[in-house]
């Protein structure tokens, strides 16, 4: 059986573009990547000072449970140069988080499905909107649509695919 699963990208130290396309490359050994949005510049988010983001957002079809897919997340961030640690928020080569995962709704140590920031987070719902306008939060049972608008974060851009 195959899992639906949004899954976030972003970057801002090193080649952000090539950053992302590589961590596209290696969710291919995770699953099956069905859709990927354009790019998205924005802002950070925090207080710490760092580079602008480039943003992105996948549909990954994949047989691996939630728990085990964080692992495989983690450890393709890994081989990226991500380090653990840092403040949160802060400026890092690769992040990958799951945003949804099906219909699931889960809050346990260490990861909670759908993703607790997303609502919140134009970077996230702008490509998500790309990729899936229909999409719906499991949880508030409202349309990415509706998140858009209900959103304040100022929009972020998108670049131009090369």
């Amino acid at each position: 059986m195959f899992h639906r699963t949004y899954l976030g990208l972003g970057s801002n130290l090193g080649d952000r573009a090539e950053n992302i396309k590589d961590a596209l490359i290696a969710l291919a050994r995770v699953g099956v990547v069905r859709k990927v949005s354009g790019i998205y510049e924005t802002e950070p988010v925090g207080e710490v000072a760092q580079p602008a983001f480039y943003n992105a957002v996948a549909l990954l079809e994949t047989p691996i449970a939630p728990r085990a897919l964080l692992s495989k997340l983690k450890a393709i961030e890994g081989e990226i140069g991500r380090t653990p640690g840092g403040p949160r928020w802060g400026p890092r080569v690769i992040d990958l988080d799951i945003l949804s995962f099906d219909d699931l709704i889960r809050a346990d140590q260490g990861l909670t499905i759908p993703h607790p920031e997303m609502e919140k987070r134009r970077f996230v719902l702008d490509p998500l909107s790309e990729i899936a306008p229909g999409w719906v939060h499991p949880e508030s049972k409202k349309s990415v649509e509706v998140l858009l608008k209900e959103c304040s974060e100022q929009k972020c851009m998108r670049l131009e695919r090369s």
